[in-house]
């Protein structure tokens, strides 16, 4: 494999495991835009212009999506969410 696949992976990875956490708040939507940026640079890089279009709209909708988030969780609880993991 050589490091410009390489590079795609790890871009396409990140996006994976950004998206699948994005629930658990605000950051990991950031990190999910953070790495919908870098795959779009892979597809500059490999001149795969529509992949990398689509790749910085993405990275654009969810930094949307993170300010909304961000504005609306709070800053930081008072208490925790729920009892304590292994109660």
């Amino acid at each position: 494999m050589d490091s410009l696949t390489l590079l795609g992976v790890c871009a396409v990875s990140a996006m994976l495991v950004f998206y699948a956490l994005e629930e658990r708040g605000p950051a990991f939507v950031l990190g999910f835009a953070g790495a919908c940026l870098f795959a779009a640079f892979y597809g500059a890089l490999v001149e795969a212009w529509p992949f990398a279009v689509v790749e910085t709209v993405w990275a654009a909708v969810a930094y949307r999506r993170y300010r909304q988030k961000a504005r609306l969780s709070p800053a930081a609880p008072d208490e925790p969410a729920g009892p304590p993991v292994g109660v």
